[in-house]
């Protein structure tokens, strides 16, 4: 059964102890009924430059213990009953697993002439490693994590074929945590060897020339005997066959600083690239010749003052994509006999656009540009000749361009808001684009449109928004409307298309999406201007957007629902502390809410300081008190229905953000609109999550969201 078979409208009662979840148009002087959790508020205070900040809720960062344990046990017993009997959530459940059920593909990575990808059947919990010999050749599965555990929570977080392909070093993820093991599985023999790698985060295996080994990134073992998150990682190499105990330490970095090294090796076997990672606007990068003993470690990049990306290389000359003197980016070469900055050799110079991505691959460099948020793909030689724009379908985003330098082909998937991604292959010398493989019968671009708008900021910066919508839409100011933002780590909002978002719109619903500062739509100068001391202007941004959205009669504030996740679960935290009155709906999704400590959580989350700062320095103290959210809920404030989510091992953005402020907003609510805290369990930040799971979060928060908007829903 489709949603077209009758309606219902969600603003019926749905009695849970003696709280009413229905619209919101509640009296803002009413006090809330709903008996929440008994939080104890601690005197607990500190001392930012003689400003005393409160933090009752301190105790909630101590998630194992018993107090911490209690409330969230209490949390989910208030808000799963009443989430699970809202009108239309179990009718939402069915449709969206109908949705996610349709055969998708990744792009192919080719190894050893074999190429690997990732794939879904349709009825898969988890995407399937596939290889195949060529790209007519039969497929056949090599790893399929959907055997690993009955409820599909250990899943497949990361792979890479060995250079030969005789071998894949995988990942897995248990429960959602961003921590993997990582095994070596013999392509042959379709075993895996009995090799085992831990204390790995973010770093993925990087194998050597000779597909020996591997080089990788890992934590050092704290007095627990357990992998330390709070310490700064060290390179290691991995010989096949060999015990992790016995693999040889290659690289730390040294002296007091937050500098992480990760490992590449360069196409040709000829170098070990050391990419320093301490946030999203700087690093460094470090070169070391393989095969020469005693090799010198060049530090080649150290001046921390742009951000490089490397590309590959022709000899001794390396090529980057950089901001250096190039906030939009540019692709430069630099001989590593001559590496100083007045000898870089500019190979793809700035543009107006944002230079996204770029690689280097068959002896040309494909570049992947930014066009008012829309994807634009440019092939030049290495010596900076512009051959060709790369046709692409339509307006949309284009991501993949996997390949080495001596590859004749490369692949990438197109997408849009309302059509899955086709994968394509691009022959690097004629240019030409072939579809490779399409997902059947999903795309709906003739149900809906597609609009760009620009609207003005506070400040009157014009900032870009997308809005998809039903063909046919009246702008009566009635559409339920899901405005989602993120704004920040230089992180763009281009066309995607997302099973959620294709469910709100087959609900009769309105999203809008805007290119807020922080992101990297319009280049590093757009990022900056929405990070540190100028962080507002993130939230500046997406209020200026609502508030477009109801003049221009898209909307209205009850029908007006935010969301967002990770740092965009911050943006609609903070916007909800500040403008209580302009939103019908907050859904804040494991949010960084607690601005003046995040980076005590982990090594990790100190590097975000890139964007947030430090409470540390008194300049980016003030700024961030002036918007974190758990530090910005007043008492005797009406503030909109709100669905708070988190998972409770959530090892990036910890769950104690979002404990700390739903407490908060709990206590200070006003009014009788609920504040309701979602908490997960076997579940971490978002990646590597089964369908089954998501779904149930979208529709619980889906199904919350048009119950408050009295949004009537097509069943």
């Amino acid at each position: 059964m489709r949603l077209d078979r009758g309606t219902v409208k969600l603003s019926l009662w749905v009695l849970a102890g003696s709280v009413l979840l229905g619209a919101s148009a509640c009296s803002p002087t009413k006090e809330s009924t709903l008996a929440y959790p008994q939080a104890e508020r601690s005197d607990h205070t500190d001392d930012y430059f003689g400003v005393e900040v409160p933090d009752p809720y301190r105790w909630l960062e101590e998630l194992g213990s018993e107090s911490t344990r209690t409330f969230v046990e209490a949390q989910n017993a208030l808000a799963q009953p009443q989430l699970e009997t809202l009108p239309a959530r179990e009718r939402l459940r069915e449709r969206m697993t109908e949705l996610w059920r349709y055969e998708r593909y990744g792009v192919p990575e080719k190894r050893g002439g074999r190429y690997f990808y990732e794939a879904n059947n349709g009825s898969q919990e988890l995407d399937v490693l596939m290889v195949a010999d060529s790209l007519d050749a039969k497929p056949q599965v090599l790893i399929d994590p959907n055997s690993f555990r009955d409820d599909a929570t250990v899943a497949l977080a990361d792979w890479t074929p060995s250079p030969d392909a005789s071998h894949v070093a995988y990942g897995v993820s248990d429960g959602g945590t961003d921590w993997k093991t990582w095994r070596i599985y013999n392509v042959a023999t379709g075993k895996d060897l009995d090799d085992v790698v831990g204390h790995m985060k973010f770093s993925t295996a990087v194998w050597a020339p000779d597909s020996s080994g591997f080089y990788y990134s890992r934590y050092p073992l704290g007095d627990d005997g357990k992998a330390d998150g709070s310490a700064k990682v060290s390179v290691y190499y991995h010989r096949i066959g060999t015990t992790q105990d016995d693999d040889r330490h290659v690289y730390s970095t040294a002296g007091n600083n937050n500098y992480d090294p990760y490992p590449e090796i360069s196409d040709d076997g000829r170098f070990l690239i050391l990419n320093l990672f301490e946030g999203y606007s700087t690093n460094g990068v470090y070169v070391r010749e393989l095969g020469t003993a005693d090799a010198p470690l060049i530090r080649l990049l150290d001046d921390w003052d742009a951000f490089h990306v490397f590309l590959g290389n022709h000899g001794d000359e390396l090529f980057f994509r950089t901001t250096d003197r190039a906030p939009n980016g540019r692709v430069v070469a630099i001989d590593l006999k001559m590496p100083e900055p007045a000898n870089w050799r500019q190979v793809v110079p700035e543009s107006t656009n944002a230079l996204a991505d770029a690689q280097l691959i068959g002896g040309h460099i494909v570049t992947q540009y930014l066009v008012d948020a829309r994807s634009h793909v440019v092939r030049f030689t290495t010596d900076g000749t512009q051959v060709g724009v790369v046709e692409l379908p339509g307006i949309g985003t284009a991501s993949g361009f996997t390949g080495k330098n001596d590859d004749p082909e490369t692949f990438f998937e197109f997408e849009t808001f309302t059509a899955p991604p086709t994968v394509f292959r691009l022959d690097i010398a004629s240019g030409e684009t072939v579809p490779l493989r399409a997902p059947a019968g999903t795309s709906d671009t003739d149900l809906y449109e597609t609009e760009q708008v620009f609207f003005q900021s506070k400040d009157g910066t014009r900032v870009s928004m997308f809005l998809i919508y039903k063909t046919g839409l009246e702008r009566d100011g009635k559409t339920p409307t899901m405005l989602y933002g993120y704004g920040g780590f230089n992180v763009s909002e281009t066309p995607e298309y997302k099973v959620r978002w294709k469910m709100w719109l087959e609900m009769g619903g309105l999203l809008a999406i805007p290119n807020l500062r922080g992101g990297g739509e319009y280049g590093e100068a757009w990022h900056q201007a929405g990070t540190k001391l100028d962080k507002q202007n993130v939230f500046d941004d997406f209020i200026a957007a609502a508030e477009w959205l109801i003049a221009e009669q898209y909307t209205s504030t009850p029908k007006l629902a935010i969301h967002g996740r990770s740092n965009g679960g911050l943006l609609v935290a903070a916007v909800t502390t500040q403008r209580p009155d302009l939103f019908g709906v907050s859904l804040p999704a494991v949010g960084v809410l607690d601005m003046l400590r995040y980076h005590t959580a982990s090594a990790n989350a100190y590097q975000w300081g890139s964007d947030y700062g430090w409470s540390e320095n008194k300049d980016e103290f003030q700024a961030q008190h002036a918007y974190s959210p758990v530090h910005n809920i007043h008492s005797e404030t009406c503030f909109p229905p709100s669905l708070v989510t988190t998972a409770d091992r959530d090892d990036r953005v910890v769950p104690w953000h979002s404990y700390k402020y739903a407490a908060a907003m709990q206590q200070a609510q006003s009014c009788d609109h609920p504040i309701l805290l979602r908490i997960e369990t076997r579940a971490g930040h978002g990646g590597s999550k089964p369908i089954w799971m998501q779904v149930e979060d979208y529709a619980d928060q889906w199904a919350f969201a048009a119950a408050q908007m009295g949004m009537e829903v097509p069943l």
